[in-house]
């Protein structure tokens, strides 16, 4: 089974959803509409899907083929099992969430009313803003999925240029751990290193440090790599 051209519904306005569905529709697929509920949620939307409608979530429902939840980590499981609820998970829908910590099951009262579930976790740090649409042509995407329909999320990170890598559904925690790591320890070293150019009257220590760290990670990543082959 292909994605196709599909009708794509986003629930979540925060940096990761509006990216995503300006992503989808550039690739192609058709934006149904998305969900916000912030001002930030709104700008979000306007700069990065300008066309796209605001509709509540019922709606997005009833009228999505994939269903994008983007949303923050202690929500997902509630809203899943609350749409379930409500009955409103269609038979042969897509429904996609981007959270590193979970696999699939967290979507399974979703499957059980007919849902197709796909765990996919673009593997980068989000600013919300065009820059994450370039970005997402040099990233990796984590993607779960039972294995009759795991080449649909393997096909969707590859529509959006990145490269798919399978994560079996037990091991989501340890994999959101290694990005947890590196993320929060890349934010305090730079945090640090700034801190300390600024306190030498440095103005603009970003700047300074930008090409460093960049250059830095390239080789640490290149001395890892290899030692694996």
């Amino acid at each position: 089974m292909q994605p196709g051209r599909l009708g794509v519904g986003i629930i979540g306005a925060g940096r990761v959803g509006p990216v995503l569905g300006a992503a989808l529709a550039g690739v192609g697929h058709s934006l149904v509409g998305v969900h916000a509920i912030s001002e930030d949620g709104w700008e979000r939307v306007e700069a990065l899907m300008p066309d796209a409608p605001l509709l509540d979530v019922p709606t997005i429902l009833e009228r999505s083929e994939l269903v994008v939840l983007a949303v923050p980590r202690d929500q997902l499981e509630q809203l899943v099992a609350g749409l379930a609820e409500a009955g409103l998970w269609q038979p042969g829908q897509l429904v996609l969430h981007t959270d590193a910590s979970f696999g699939t099951l967290v979507l399974e009262p979703a499957r059980l009313q007919g849902a197709i579930p796909l765990a996919v976790h673009p593997a980068m740090t989000f600013t919300g803003t065009s820059i994450d649409l370039q970005q997402l042509l040099f990233s990796s995407f984590a993607v779960t999925a039972p294995a009759a329909v795991l080449p649909i999320a393997q096909a969707l990170a590859v529509e959006l240029g990145a490269e798919p890598v399978v994560i079996e559904e037990g091991d989501r925690p340890a994999y959101a751990e290694a990005i947890a790591t590196a993320t929060e320890f890349s934010d305090s070293i730079v945090s640090q290193s700034a801190r300390m150019l600024a306190q030498l009257g440095v103005e603009r220590p970003g700047r300074v440090l930008g090409q460093v760290v960049r250059s830095s990670v390239e080789a640490a990543l290149s001395r890892n790599y290899d030692a694996e082959q």
